[in-house]
């Protein structure tokens, strides 16, 4: 599938909440400073569902350890965040939406699914990893996230070649120390493929359900799931998933047919039991 760019609504909340000064210049009738238009060009989530994450890039977790994108990928589907952890506008409420959004899952994180938080910052260490790690797991409250949930922390070269992997373009502003991105989240599949982008700050929780059913290749979730996947589409446009009209029109005739059947099957039995019941008595 050839790249797709993230809705315009993603990418002009990330703006506004990084550059606040062109905020207030559009609403003082002003021109945007230069700087800043474009920085808004560099900015997207370009999609590139199938693209394959590179495994061998190096980075170190919220202990210190040295890892590799490989050590997290084989057995389950993996929510990937992209951000920075000493961000204080974007990045917090995005962190807080996806939390909101895990909760009510019943899938667990770290057996069924893992999700991975890689800062796009070098400078920032495993020890600010640790204490971001300790705050969110407090919020998300549910007993093994802590196996589940990984912070890392790395060098430019190997950040910048995973966001080129993933279509996560970013501008670092020198005069605030601040970075300017998008914001969403991404599915990998066990394999460390990109299966889903999930655009914006608030996720819905059937959407991140359905997407990790689906990148583990419906081996997690319900019958239940497998129903909602047939009924209910991904559209790579909005990031969401929508009814497939069409889907639910033949499983509603489906259900129709399979009524009128079962109707038919009782009343033949009920004749067959009243013409034969008069010659019993006799």
């Amino acid at each position: 599938m050839m790249p797709r760019r993230a809705p315009a609504l993603a990418v002009a909340l990330a703006i506004a909440l990084a550059f606040p000064a062109m905020a207030g210049a559009h609403a003082a009738g002003k021109e945007p400073y230069s700087r800043e238009e474009a920085f808004l060009k560099d900015i997207s989530f370009d999609q590139k569902l199938g693209a394959a994450v590179p495994l061998d890039l190096a980075f170190r977790d919220e202990t210190g350890q040295a890892v590799t994108l490989g050590s997290y990928v084989g057995t389950k589907p993996i929510i990937l965040l992209l951000t920075y952890y000493n961000c204080t506008m974007l990045c917090p409420v995005l962190m807080d939406g996806l939390v909101r959004a895990l909760r009510p899952l019943s899938l667990d994180m770290g057996k069924q699914y893992a999700v991975l938080a890689v800062s796009i910052n070098p400078r920032e260490t495993p020890s600010i990893a640790a204490a971001r790690k300790e705050l969110y797991i407090q919020r998300y409250g549910r007993k093994g996230a802590s196996d589940g949930w990984h912070f890392l922390t790395g060098k430019e070269g190997a950040i910048q070649q995973l966001t080129q992997a993933v279509g996560f373009r970013y501008v670092y502003d020198a005069k605030r120390d601040e970075y300017a991105h998008a914001a969403g989240i991404l599915i990998l599949t066990p394999q460390g493929k990109v299966s889903r982008y999930f655009y914006g700050m608030e996720f819905a929780s059937r959407d991140l359900r359905l997407g990790l059913v689906e990148a583990a290749g419906n081996t997690i979730g319900t019958p239940v799931d497998q129903l909602l996947l047939y009924c209910y589409h991904y559209d790579p446009l909005t990031g969401r998933y929508g009814i497939l009209i069409m889907n639910v029109l033949r499983l509603a005739g489906s259900a129709t047919v399979l009524a009128l059947v079962g109707f038919m099957l009782v009343m033949v039995r009920h004749d067959r039991r009243a013409a034969i019941q008069p010659g019993e008595a006799r």
